[in-house]
């Protein structure tokens, strides 16, 4: 604990953030545990199966990367997402797919982190959000999603994260790109002083609903990431607006002062 804390402090984060990561990372050696064990435990009606993942593993996965944002503003975080990324290759070819699984959510997350980091005004953010889920919809039911999911499943499942079903060798699993936009808006929602909190609530909810509607009509996949833009866009909309209402008005002054 020591050390890991004076690590983190040569990294420029404070103690309370630390608790945060401190957190993340008992977190993550939880659902660690359960992505190694979860096969192992008795199997349960596919709705429960739903029900579990959508209120209890989802939920946990995601909430990872809210204990991570002390990373966010970091100015190396793209190194420590590169670090991560290769250690996770490692734990894959060393045949450890628990840590292999949970180090993959950290990645994500902290590429999501740095992209934010290439945008300077929240305008962009909301285009960001009024664009991807079109681009994800495309993507899955036209694009390469689709190719990949249906062609080479095998490297879908490789890349994405798994969360485990008991009793099945089975798993729901989220896309890089769904991790990494969570990231992102939970990461613009603390940097632009938006509600962190019910950002992160309803991105959640949002993901969860999208996950029961593709069992309750019984669909191979639902695009996630309209779900996680609605949940950026849908609390904070009152804010959002004030923000583009403000920066219109510095555009038109600056006008009228040339």
């Amino acid at each position: 604990m020591g050390r890991a804390a004076s690590l983190l402090g040569r990294l420029g984060v404070t103690p309370e953030a630390s608790n945060s990561l401190l957190l993340a990372t008992a977190l993550l050696a939880a659902l660690a545990a359960w992505d190694a064990y979860a096969g192992h435990l008795p199997a349960i009606h596919d709705r429960w199966d739903v029900a579990l993942i959508a209120t209890l593993v989802l939920p946990a996965t995601v909430l990872v990367v809210w204990l991570l944002l002390p990373l966010a503003r970091l100015h190396a975080v793209a190194v420590l997402a590169v670090v991560c990324g290769a250690t996770a290759v490692l734990l894959d070819l060393a045949g450890l797919g628990a840590g292999f699984n949970v180090l993959k959510i950290v990645t994500y997350a902290l590429f999501g982190f740095w992209f934010l980091q290439l945008f300077e005004a929240l305008s962009w953010i909301v285009l960001v959000a009024a664009i991807i889920p079109w681009v994800d919809i495309v993507s899955v039911y036209r694009g390469p999603t689709r190719v990949v999911v249906e062609e080479e499943p095998g490297i879908f499942e490789r890349i994405a994260v798994s969360l485990s079903l008991p009793g099945e060798d089975a798993a729901a699993r989220l896309g890089p790109p769904d991790v990494l936009f969570f990231a992102l808006f939970i990461a613009a929602a603390s940097r632009f002083e938006l509600r962190v909190a019910a950002t992160w609530l309803t991105m959640t909810a949002a993901v969860s609903a999208t996950l029961v509607a593709t069992y309750a009509f019984d669909l191979n996949g639902l695009p996630a990431l309209p779900a996680v833009a609605l949940g950026f866009v849908a609390p904070n909309a009152d804010l959002l607006w004030g923000a583009l209402r403000a920066l219109r008005a510095d555009d038109d002054g600056g006008r009228e002062r040339g």
